[in-house]
């Protein structure tokens, strides 16, 4: 890809949808944070920078503020929101904290056109916006006028023309600012010229070559398949890089969906043709987690079982070079901060950061620079079948956090039916590519119940079903009464061990989308 938009973070929490609304224009973009320094900056080859939000304020002398760099390349520079109180701090404005802060949604008024707003807004109208600021710009540098105002921002939106530096005091990146899209799109496309050529097919035939030189022409690569979108995605497109020197590891540990490891074996052992051992090791993880109910000790438990069953594998394969992983963007972008990165850790990613010392391998990781979404669009454009493709997320630990409390073969079956039966209501009524995650729980709590004449005592299934974009926050979705009256009975009649059926309708936050 020639053209390339580097986005500087300054610790916002919605950096990555910047980044998402970029690619979406077709042009290919890479987050960096801000003090990465400009040797960095200037290694990326920018044609175009934009600069993110932050927690943080201008106005004390210790905020962060953009590299020089940024300015004296003379590429078009985007600030949004801290980006334009940087912009303008550093160039010979003024930023003052506000009595009239603004949060959420707001309108902005046009005064003046520019490139930025071309074919999408107007001198004299009124538009929404979503604003999240406590200070303000008060004066602006030589060379800037004003294009849009708020109530609580004099200088909502800035243009310098002459240096194609344009910078906005709401967010264009969320949904809440319905045209936020078609702004950045006009910034790199009117305001940068940017083409917009990164396709999918182009990332593919780039990936390709990328794997080959890395792994060179003796090269083997071993592959930890989940038969989740990411790892499957991966696994395909390093075989069409390399053929039979790729094997596939797959380790079932008891905690699968119903049908997940025979959907795996069949895709990719006689589908594909890609090598694959799959280890049943379901007795081993279960009898780990006997009397376990701790869930964060739960997925320790699981995580170092899997990395010993995985290691006995591949060193039974033996004489491979490199193990790939399925990494993507977010997962990279999260563990940023531990290198030194603005933004507040969200969680740390046991597949960002390197391999225990003792595997000597090298990582392929070829899907770190996607998005979730980005994947599932390689996905099909690899052939992968929709079934798998347009998958449900699904955790490492798989069902342990889905059964609250300690974890036995038993519970693990009941919920297997009682999902299953689920998921096979939502594909039925064409629900399932709206919702983002369907799922069931099994929790650790008995009820009484009558089923024909006689008194039952068993356990309740709760339902999850969430819309989100990216998974960062998320609604429950909106199931009509009577089809979750046909899940639950169904469940109820086809699964022994559950006698009530609930449904959670807890938004993320102040939830998470999964229980544990």
């Amino acid at each position: 890809m020639t053209d390339r938009v580097l986005i500087l973070d300054f610790g916002s929490q919605v950096t990555q949808l910047i980044a998402r609304r970029v690619r979406e224009a077709g042009v290919y973009c890479e987050i960096l944070p801000y003090n990465c320094g400009p040797e960095r900056v200037g290694a990326f080859e920018p044609n175009a920078i934009i600069l993110s939000g932050s927690p943080h304020s201008v106005t004390v002398d210790d905020g962060p503020r953009a590299p020089q760099i940024v300015f004296d390349l003379g590429v078009p520079v985007l600030g949004i929101c801290y980006g334009e109180q940087t912009i303008c701090a550093q160039l010979g404005g003024k930023v003052e904290g506000s009595d009239h802060q603004e949060f959420g949604r707001a309108l902005l008024s046009i005064e003046d056109d520019c490139a930025l707003f071309d074919g999408v807004w107007r001198k004299g109208e009124q538009h929404q916006v979503w604003m999240s600021h406590g200070d303000r710009v008060v004066d602006l540098p030589d060379g800037f006028r004003v294009v849009g105002t708020s109530d609580g921002a004099p200088f909502a939106a800035i243009a310098d023309d002459t240096r194609k530096i344009y910078a906005v005091q709401f967010h264009p990146e969320v949904v809440h600012t319905p045209d936020g899209a078609k702004l950045l799109a006009n910034f790199v496309h009117r305001v940068a010229g940017l083409m917009g050529d990164w396709t999918m097919a182009a990332f593919r035939d780039q990936a390709i070559a990328q794997i080959r030189a890395q792994v060179g022409e003796n090269g083997r690569v071993i592959c930890g398949l989940s038969g989740g979108v990411d790892s499957s995605v991966a696994a395909v497109l390093i075989h069409e890089a390399i053929g039979e020197r790729l094997t596939c590891i797959f380790v079932d540990h008891g905690l699968l969906r119903q049908g997940e490891a025979d959907q795996v074996e069949e895709i990719f052992r006689n589908h594909y043709n890609i090598p694959l051992v799959a280890r049943d090791a379901s007795d081993l993880f279960l009898g780990k987690l006997a009397g376990v109910s701790d869930p964060e000790q739960k997925r320790k438990i699981i995580g170092a079982t899997f990395i010993d069953v995985f290691e006995e594998e591949a060193e039974k394969v033996g004489g491979a070079d490199f193990l790939a992983q399925g990494t993507l963007y977010p997962d990279v972008i999260e563990s940023v901060s531990f290198t030194g990165g603005p933004s507040v850790t969200i969680k740390s990613h046991h597949n960002v950061g390197g391999l225990p010392e003792r595997m000597k391998m090298k990582l392929v990781e070829p899907l770190r620079e996607l998005f979730k979404d980005e994947v599932r669009v390689l996905g099909r454009e690899l052939g992968l079948p929709a079934s798998m493709v347009g998958r449900h997320p699904f955790p490492g630990p798989g069902l342990a956090i889905r059964i609250p409390g300690e974890v036995t073969r038993e519970s693990c079956d009941i919920l297997r039916k009682a999902d299953a039966v689920y998921l096979d209501e939502i594909r039925k009524a064409g629900l399932y590519d709206e919702i983002w995650q369907a799922f069931a729980v099994l929790l650790p709590v008995r009820t009484v119940g009558v089923m024909g004449d006689a008194r039952s005592y068993d356990r309740v299934c709760g339902l999850r079903a969430v819309t989100s974009t990216d998974g960062m926050t998320a609604d429950s979705y909106p199931f009509e009464h009577a089809f979750l009256s046909r899940v639950a009975t169904r469940i109820i009649n086809e699964v022994r061990g559950i006698n009530r059926v609930v449904y959670d309708v807890t938004s993320k936050p102040p939830g998470t989308i999964e229980w544990e």
